[in-house]
C-alpha cells in the first residue's frame, strides 16, 4: 500500500536528500520546496482516503505547519519529529493518530529502555510508532538519530524487530542512504525488514516508480507499506503520478475485500 508524507523543514513542505540533513549551509540538498501548505496536502490525502501517512518535523520551526495539517485531517496522519514523553499526548490531542519517535528513546547511542517505557505509558502501545531509520555501516544496518546524522549501536536484525514490536504498533523505516535520491529502493534492507518484522511497517527511501510500490507490497506480504516522496509528481517528481498511487491502493483494497 502507498502511504503519503508531509516532510516539514523551516515551516515548509520539502523533499530533502536524507543523508545531507544537517544544519543549513553545510551541504543540505533539497529536491523540492512546495508552494502548497502542509494543510493543503493533508486535505488532499483526506479527500482520497489515504490514512496512516506521516508528518515529519525536520528540526525546529515546523510546529504551526504540523498542527495545521493535523487540523485538516484529524485522525488520519501520524506525527514525528521532536516527540518525547512530555509532548506526545499533546500531539495526539492535536489530531495525530499516532506519534513517531526515534531520537528521544536513545541516549549516547544506546536505546534507553526507561524512556521507551515512559513514552509507552504516556500514549499507549497502540498509538506509538518507532522510527528505526537506518544507514549502512560495515555491511550492516544501524539505526540513526538526530536528523539521521548519528549512528546508534542498535543493529537492525530480526531479533531487534521482534523485541521492539512489544513496545509499539508499527515501525517507520527510512533507508537514509537512498532517501531522496530516486534511484530505487534498497532491496537488502527491505528483505531484512520483511523477513523479521512481526508488526506492520512503512518503508521509505529511494522509490522512483510504481513498480517499486508493487515490489514492496509483494515482498512485504501485506505488512509493509511504501512512502513515495521525491519521485511523486505532487513533490515535483516525474517517476510516479499521485493519481496512480491512489489508484493502486483502491485496486489492492478491492482485491483484498472483493
Amino acid at each position: 500500500m502507498f502511504r503519503p508524507c508531509i516532510d516539514l523543514h523551516d515551516g515548509r513542505v520539502k523533499q530533502i536528500v536524507g543523508g545531507t540533513l544537517d544544519t543549513p549551509g553545510s551541504g543540505l540538498r533539497t529536491n523540492f520546496i512546495s508552494d502548497h501548505s502542509a494543510a493543503w496536502y493533508a486535505q488532499l490525502y483526506r479527500r482520497d482516503g489515504l490514512r496512516g501517512g506521516h508528518v515529519i518535523l525536520l528540526g525546529p520551526g515546523n510546529e504551526a505547519a504540523a498542527r495545521s495539517a493535523l487540523d485538516a485531517y484529524p485522525g488520519g496522519l501520524q506525527l514525528g519529529g521532536g516527540v518525547n514523553a512530555d509532548n506526545a499526548a499533546d500531539w495526539l490531542q492535536a489530531g495525530a493518530s499516532h506519534v513517531i519517535v526515534t531520537s528521544w528513546v536513545f541516549r549516547e547511542g544506546r536505546l534507553d529502555a526507561h524512556r521507551l517505557d515512559r513514552l509507552k505509558r504516556a500514549v499507549g502501545r497502540d498509538r506509538l510508532v518507532l522510527d528505526l531509520s537506518c544507514r549502512r555501516r560495515d555491511g550492516e544496518y544501524y539505526v540513526v538519530t538526530d536528523r539521521w546524522q548519528k549512528f546508534t549501536d542498535l543493529q537492525l536484525t530480526p531479533q531487534t524487530l521482534a523485541e521492539l514490536a512489544a513496545h509499539c504498533s508499527e515501525f517507520l523505516i527510512h533507508a537514509v542512504d537512498v532517501e531522496g535520491l530516486c534511484r530505487g529502493i534498497d532491496p537488502e534492507l527491505l528483505a531484512k525488514v520483511s523477513a523479521g518484522c512481526p508488526i506492520p511497517a512503512t518503508y521509505a527511501g529511494g522509490a522512483n516508480c510504481l513498480e517499486d510500490l508493487a515490489t514492496v507490497t509483494r515482498l512485504g506480504r501485506g505488512k509493509i507499506d511504501l512512502t513515495i516522496g521525491s519521485a511523486l509528481d505532487i513533490f515535483g517528481g516525474s517517476g510516479v503520478r499521485y493519481e496512480e498511487a491512489v489508484a493502486f491502493n483502491r485496486c489492492l483494497r478491492q482485491e483484498t475485500n472483493p
